[in-house]
């Protein structure tokens, strides 16, 4: 046996074992004291990369989940002030129809409608100022897509949350076909010998018909003013004009070629080629043309920008009466210009980039309301509403049926957006949000039990070490006692 003072291998020998034994131990005690099993990355390099990308995706999950409480209720509360707004307009659409009771009404009756029908007005552009969610105003117009037309006969009249902004210029608008009204004219004028003969004239518009039978002894004058009040009588959407030589002439007031009417005479060439036989219309025409360069259908006098392009969902209303060739070049003449401005809401409804959804809402401005309807009194928005007149109470009815529907409709997709893109979408997340929570714990937490047993083996193993090393650092003194019984 060689017996050696200089170098104690057996004692370094322990005391490396009770180095290494105590950082095992160390690491128990931090597994046990965190409760995770990866608390640096010398604990598992890949499981790491993994579990902090699970990570960073569950406090991104819980932020869109955050954002989409946010946004429902940013919705609810727009919801709530349209909801006013149609209360407000069924209200005026009442006040309409009752100074259209021309029979009933005097005077004072319709100076009260109409400041009743003013002070409605007034209310629905407070709305407009007052509807906010925190300091964003909801329904001036900032939080959707928003634009202005130039040029004689172009009107922006609404915009999509895809369609895209234009350039400072605006989109170039070239009209190839105008919109038209469908039209009966006869050929044949009235005579005092047809009245005295029972001339009878039925005319078909929009599911509504009548049919009107002179009076022997009335006059042209008075056979036209008849007719005329039976059209309206029946609220047909017709204008009916009379021409010198007394023919008649029957136009739809609508454009577009889904419009028509049918009429017949008992005269063959008075209003129908045929004597008793209905003549239809040929029907209008729908406008054609282009929005910014790209492909736009047409409905009556508006141009509604493809699904696809720039100017998707783009309506723009042409009233004038400019024509660009079809085979014109870039530099040809364009009728107008119209600039969009996309002010949509949009929302982070995702944890990821892209992930989100935009939302319109309307304008209610009762200078915007209404916009684009034909109508006899030339009102060009509910602003200028005045119904002391039946023509003015008859258009008062069409404009406010318009601003009825665009409320409506804007709320609807409003819905439509909180179910199905925000609702359903939360409902998801959380379903996902409790997934990864679970993913990560797999990943990064400890098993308390394993890790116990493991604690309590490296801490024996640290108390036997150490003995060891106690015991190692004993053995040179054998060689000092050897050396003293040599002395």
């Amino acid at each position: 046996m060689a017996l050696r003072i200089n170098h104690n291998v057996t004692a370094v020998n322990g005391h490396r074992w009770a180095v290494y034994n105590d950082q095992l131990l160390s690491k128990s005690l931090e597994k046990l004291s965190s409760g995770q099993k990866i608390n640096r990355a010398s604990d598992g390099p890949a499981s790491l990369i993994i579990s902090e990308q699970v990570r960073s995706q569950v406090a991104s999950v819980k932020q869109a989940m955050n954002n989409n409480e946010i946004g429902i209720s940013m919705t609810q509360t727009a919801e709530a002030a349209l909801t006013e707004v149609t209360n407000i307009l069924t209200s005026m659409r009442q006040l309409a129809i009752a100074a259209a009771n021309e029979g009933a009404n005097d005077k004072n009756m319709l100076e009260a409608t109409q400041l009743e029908l003013r002070n409605s007005i007034d209310t629905l552009d407070r709305i407009t100022v007052q509807a906010q969610f925190g300091i964003r105003k909801l329904l001036d117009g900032t939080t959707g897509a928003n634009g202005v037309g130039t040029g004689e006969g172009v009107s922006f009249l609404s915009a999509t949350p895809v369609t895209r902004g234009s350039p400072i210029e605006g989109y170039e608008v070239r009209i190839f076909e105008q919109g038209t009204r469908a039209k009966l004219e006869g050929t044949v004028g009235l005579t005092q010998e047809m009245i005295d003969n029972g001339e009878t004239v039925t005319i078909a518009e929009g599911g509504r018909t009548l049919s009107y039978k002179a009076v022997k002894g009335d006059t042209v004058e008075q056979f036209y003013g008849k007719l005329r009040t039976e059209i309206l009588a029946q609220q047909m959407d017709l204008d009916m004009e009379v021409t010198q030589d007394n023919r008649l002439v029957l136009t739809h007031k609508q454009f577009g070629k889904k419009y028509f009417l049918e009429a017949s005479s008992t005269t063959a060439g008075y209003i129908s080629d045929v004597a008793l036989t209905m003549k239809r219309s040929d029907g209008g025409k729908d406008i054609r043309g282009t929005l910014g360069g790209q492909f736009a259908s047409g409905e009556g006098r508006v141009l509604t920008g493809g699904a696809g392009s720039r100017v998707e969902g783009l309506k723009v209303l042409y009233t004038g009466n400019k024509l660009t060739p079809e085979d014109a070049g870039p530099d040809a003449e364009v009728a107008g210009r119209v600039a969009v401005y996309q002010n949509s809401l949009q929302f982070q409804i995702g944890p990821n980039a892209g992930q989100n959804a935009r939302v319109s809402l309307i304008n209610t401005n009762t200078r915007v309301l209404g916009r684009g309807v034909v109508n006899d009194a030339g009102f060009r928005n509910i602003y200028e509403l005045d119904i002391r007149n039946p023509i003015g109470a008859a258009s008062a009815l069409y404009l406010i049926e318009r601003a009825m529907d665009e409320v409506n409709v804007t709320r609807a997709n409003m819905g439509a957006f909180q179910k199905n893109g925000m609702e359903s979408n939360l409902k998801q997340l959380r379903v996902n949000y409790t997934e990864l929570m679970n993913s990560e714990s797999v990943i990064r937490d400890a098993d308390m039990a394993e890790e116990m047993v493991e604690f309590t083996r490296n801490n024996i193993m640290l108390q036997s070490s150490t003995a060891m090393l106690a015991h190692a650092n004993q053995t040179n003194n054998v060689v000092l006692t050897l050396l003293k019984s040599g002395g």
